[in-house]
């Protein structure tokens, strides 16, 4: 079993799209793929699994895809 490798990503807005997040955490090259990647179900948000690649993702909340959690904090201004 592969070891969870965990990101922080820094937003300065209130929130980002999870397909935005994607790509912005360096998980996915192009939007192409990580809609993709979330409309097969391989995206989960809080332990649920997200198929809406437009969800709003905010401060707090927890992603993972694959071996990779995503933490998403609030920018320092």
């Amino acid at each position: 079993m592969m070891e969870q490798e965990t990101l922080t990503a820094a937003i300065h807005t209130e929130f980002i799209k999870l397909d935005a997040l994607l790509k912005f955490t360096g998980l996915c090259d192009t939007g192409g793929f990580a809609k993709e990647l979330v409309q097969q179900g391989a995206v989960t948000v809080n332990g649920e699994v997200c198929t809406m690649r437009g969800k709003k993702i905010r401060p707090g909340d927890i992603v993972c895809v694959d071996h990779f959690t995503v933490q998403v904090v609030k920018a320092e201004a």
